[in-house]
């Protein structure tokens, strides 16, 4: 444990844990698009920036990355604090203006927000989906591609491996833009443009889960399909 102050109160945190879970602890709000406890850390959207006091100096960090240390202080909601939060949201709405999240961090930090009937749904990159089908899933059917040397690539995005995809959900589950859409229809999931079959339950006959669901479940973990066959409601 390490002792550090957040906004002048004093706590103790965990050792290794970042400033953004602690403050979201002491159920302090901190605006975040791309950050999920259960995930590594990918400070894209600098939305969670707050102001940290090391060695004497004080300084701008997003807090997702931002680890405990002993004697640190922290401000979450200093002038700086609110200035470069609202700089980031202005940021990113002028990049996506007409999907609902962005716009309601936007206006929520300060941002004029101009009315629109538009719902484009954008990916903003944020990586919640890349980094939950690896960390969580491991099913490695999302990628991230960005721009350097030797690529041809115009900007970063979302790369979807169709043959390695199980049709879980977890990305559209996670996705904080509504970008990522899953729709199931006469037994059949749709996501990412591939279409599952879905497994009828044995005891119920309801579709419960994608067949390549439970395929990819019986090879990673050896259990046979014909044991998994049974929805969470009927076990």
């Amino acid at each position: 444990m390490v002792n550090i102050s957040i906004n002048g109160q004093k706590i103790r945190a965990k050792e290794g844990a970042n400033v953004l879970q602690e403050a979201k602890d002491l159920r302090i709000d901190i605006p975040t698009l791309c950050y999920h406890n259960d995930l590594t850390t990918f400070g894209a959207c600098r939305l969670c920036t707050v102001e940290v006091k090391t060695d004497g100096a004080w300084k701008l960090a997003a807090s997702c990355q931002t680890e405990v240390a002993e004697g640190m202080e922290v401000l979450t909601d200093s002038d700086k604090v609110k200035e470069s939060r609202k700089l980031a949201a202005a940021l990113l709405y002028y990049k996506y203006p007409g999907t609902q999240a962005i716009r309601d961090v936007a206006e929520k930090l300060g941002v004029e927000v101009v009315p629109t009937e538009t719902d484009s749904r954008d990916c903003i990159l944020c990586g919640l989906c890349t980094r939950t089908c690896h960390e969580i899933v491991r099913a490695d059917a999302l990628k991230f591609q960005d721009r350097g040397l030797g690529r041809s690539l115009e900007e970063p995005k979302i790369e979807f491996i169709s043959p390695a995809c199980i049709g879980c959900g977890s990305c559209a589950y996670v996705c904080s833009t509504g970008f990522v859409r899953m729709e199931a229809v006469d037994g059949k999931r749709m996501i990412w443009d591939k279409v599952f079959k879905m497994a009828v339950c044995n005891n119920c006959g309801r579709y419960f889960a994608p067949v390549e669901q439970l395929e990819f479940i019986s090879r990673t973990t050896g259990v046979p399909v014909s044991n998994l066959m049974t929805c969470v409601s009927c076990r």
